[in-house]
Formats: C-alpha cells, structure tokens, sequence
C-alpha cells in the first residue's frame, strides 16, 4: 500500500497543528517532545506499511490530562492517535494526517483489585505481564495473551485475543467497563462492575475494538480469573496440516475445555527450532495446554490423546514441568522473529483471518497451496481453537514482483476467509490495511459505523483514517 493512498483519506491542517503544537508544548513541558526519533517511534508499525509520523507527542499521566489534550485538539481540529506499546500490526497509530500522539504508557497503575469480585481496574497503559505479575499473590490471573506485551488500553481498543481466547475468549469477554475521552474532550465512564446489565446501549462494546477512532480509553475494568489448580502442556506432531486440523475441530466440538491449541505448520517449526533451540519434528504441530484439577487435566489430556491417533497424530509429548511449558510458550511467543530467520534480510508481512470452525481445514489447505502455487514463504501459525489463524509472508521490499504477488496473495486470502463465512481479521484490527475488506465482510454495517463514528466524531479528529473512510 503506497503512502499516497494512506495520506488521501485525511488531509492536514497545518494551522491547527502549529497553534496546538504552541500551547501543547506550553503546558506539558518535557513531556511533550517534537524530536524526529520520538515521532518516528510513535508512528512506527510493525508490518510493512509505511511510518506516518505524528507532529508531536504528549506522555499523559492521568485522564485529566488527556482530556486536556483533547480539548486543545478538538479546539483546533487537529488528529489525536492514542498510544500504547505500538505493537499493532496494521498501522493503527499511524499518523495520516498528521497531530498529536497521546502516550499512555506513564499511565500505568494499577488502581484496585476486587477478589472477591474476580475483577481489577487498571490505567490504560498497564501492560498484560505488569498485571499479572501484580495480581501474583492473589491467587488470580489475566488470560488474554496476544503474545506481545501489549498495554491493556490497547489491547480493548484493537479487541485483542491471543493463545488463550478459546476457553476464556477475548478481550471483548473480559472488558466490563471502561473509562474513555470522548472526541469534545468530555471523561465518559461505560458500564460498571456488575457481571450483567441491561441499562442502555452497551457503550463498552462499541468502545471495544473501535481502534481509539471513538474515542480514547484511559482506564479498563477487567473480569479476572483463578489460577488453575492444575495446567498440562505438550506437543503434537502430524503429517499434514490437514490432520492437524480434523484433530482441532474434533477437540472443539466434542466440548474438550481445552485451554490453548495452537498450529503450527512445518517451515514454522523449523525457524522455532533455529530460534527457541528446540528438538521437534518439522512436521505440522500443535501446542496444547489444559487447565482445571488434577483429575480433570488428567482425564482431557488422555481423550485429546485418543482424538490425535485418530487423527493420525503422533506421539503425544507432554511439558509437565512449568520451566518445560514456558519454554514451549516462548517459542510460540517469538515465532514472528524466529520466522525472519528463514529468511534474513526480508520484511515480515503479517495477516490473520478466522473461520467458523467446521471450514478451518479447508480455509487453510486452499491458503497453503496459494502459497506453494507462487513460490511465497509464508510460515503459518494460528490460534486454530477458535478458526484464526496468521499467515507471515517473508518478502524482499526492494523487488517489486514480489511486493505484487504478496499483495495479490494477502488479498486473496482475505476474501476467502469472508466467503466462508469469517472475518478478514480475528485480532489484529483492521487499522489502515484492512479497510478495504470491510465493505465486502460488513455491507450496509459499514455504512452504520461510518454514521456512528460522524455522530461521535464529527470533525474526524480521533485516529482518522483507520477503519472507516469520512471522505
């Protein structure tokens, strides 16, 4: 996607921009910076479109002060893109149009844990790893696990999942309330901790997933778990990625409370080998991982063990100590790097689809031969539990050949899972590079939230350019 077709959603406002750059500076002293390597890194993506630097960044320390930010902004119709950790993968704080980064990140307390509530409510810029090593002593965990240590902020504004999302879902599971600036620069608080509610709109899911271009999130009320009294973990390896899967969707739907069932395909595991200093047969696998009591971990991981043989799986190699699964989870963790060293000196494209379940198998085995059909390496993983699955295609950014065949490759892939039945993105959001799937996934939808966003945003100041398109 060129820089040209990014930058012709929105158009700068170079006048604005320079009176709130004044007074922005004024009233936030070193935390506000213009210096080029500070904007670079807060338009920076992790995929290959193009950074998009904003003009200035602000390091907010509390809801007051991004409202303050907003309203300066709002005052002279400059963009605001909220700011996390940036491990985004589809341009999302890219800043088009130019304007303002907020920075979340100094916003990082913790503000209460109920346990006798299963709940906590956190700053935006608490990451997954820094809750979780909170809530340590409590006997209480956080589940969503996209892999990167994402702030929790951004982890509801792009709706993320992860390796955990089929017993304990995904971020729209978890979010109960939430505390968010509205475009006009008004605190808003959605929902409460109450388990259910049926008072109004739900404004925390329409918050959930909205991408920061509704506005930005500044607290998160978050349902918490118990740490399982047992966790179980292991290896499977298979033929093809075709047995594989029949072993996923037999799992699935037999109603085995598997925790985490992750594929992997065979140019996959050999880079993890590489990479994580593994030892495992380059052959399509999967990561298990089974939570709940002694007996009952016991009792799942001996019926998935008869649901693989019958799926003509191999041996079933259990981690059953807790040093032997993190490794294990590591290695998935890290298979974005491990998969660059297949490759050395390549861009990394990352795309993700989902698929109902019973259409997995086929999705997956017409995405692989589109990849062997044009010489592509693409290294696949996917969190298969629930149809999603990522696809990381290596590509030389100087050729131009290959930029087109990646391009025509990714697309295709993309209506596919959507002609099936699925989504053009199950967790990554869709930013700047999936918006022109939308049309196609969501019909006349898109329209209704292309009425939202002008109700919430009329002068299309918050994150513009991602998601839908105003002009």
């Amino acid at each position: 996607m060129s820089l040209a077709s990014l930058q012709a959603a929105v158009q700068r406002n170079e006048e604005g921009i320079d009176l709130a750059l004044k007074i922005l500076a004024q009233r936030f002293g070193e935390r506000f910076s213009t210096s080029a390597a500070v904007r670079e890194q807060h338009g920076h993506t992790t995929t290959w479109l193009p950074n998009q630097a904003p003009d200035g960044v602000v390091f907010a320390r509390s809801t007051e002060e991004v409202a303050d930010v907003v309203q300066v902004c709002a005052q002279h119709k400059v963009p605001i893109i909220p700011f996390g950790t940036g491990s985004s993968l589809e341009g999302h704080v890219n800043a088009p149009a130019g304007g303002i980064s907020v920075d979340v990140s100094q916003m990082n307390r913790v503000l209460q844990v109920n346990a006798e509530d299963l709940d906590c409510v956190v700053e935006a810029g608490v990451t997954r790893t820094q809750l979780n090593e909170y809530l340590r002593d409590t006997g209480l965990f956080f589940p969503i696990d996209p892999g990167a240590d994402a702030s929790l902020g951004g982890m509801a504004a792009t709706r993320a999942s992860g390796t955990n999302a089929v017993r304990y879902g995904t971020m729209k599971d978890v979010v109960l309330a939430l505390t968010v600036v509205t475009a006009d620069g008004r605190i808003v608080r959605t929902g409460g901790r109450a388990k259910k509610t049926a008072a109004g709109y739900d404004l925390t899911r329409l918050m959930v997933g909205s991408e920061g271009t509704l506005g930005i999130i500044t607290e998160v009320t978050l349902r918490l778990y118990g740490i399982p009294e047992a966790v179980s973990g292991g290896v499977c390896p298979f033929p093809d990625l075709e047995s594989a899967c029949n072993a996923v969707i037999t799992t699935i739907q037999s109603g085995l409370p598997v925790a985490r069932i992750e594929l992997l395909d065979a140019n996959q595991i050999r880079a993890c080998n590489a990479y994580s200093k593994l030892e495992l047969q380059e052959t399509p696998t999967l990561f298990l991982e089974f939570h709940g009591t002694q007996a009952g971990v016991r009792e799942q991981s001996e019926i998935f063990g008869e649901i693989a043989r019958d799926s003509g799986g191999g041996e079933f190699v259990w981690a059953t100590k807790a040093e032997d699964r993190t490794r294990l989870w590591k290695a998935r963790h890290d298979a974005y790097w491990a998969a660059l060293g297949l490759r050395p000196g390549c861009k990394g494209v990352s795309t993700d689809v989902c698929v109902p379940i019973s259409r997995l198998a086929e999705c997956i085995d017409e995405t692989y031969k589109d990849v062997e059909a044009n010489g592509l390496l693409a290294p696949l993983v996917g969190h298969v539990g629930d149809g999603n699955f990522h696809v990381l295609v290596l590509v030389d950014v100087d050729n131009p050949q290959e930029i087109a065949k990646t391009e025509a490759f990714i697309e295709r892939l993309n209506w596919r899972a959507i002609e099936m039945g699925g989504t053009c993105t199950g967790e990554h959001g869709v930013g700047q590079g999936k918006m022109k799937y939308l049309a196609r996934e969501h019909g006349a939808g898109l329209d209704m939230m292309a009425a939202i966003k002008k109700a919430l945003d009329p002068d299309n100041i918050l994150n513009p350019g991602k998601i839908v398109r105003l002009d």
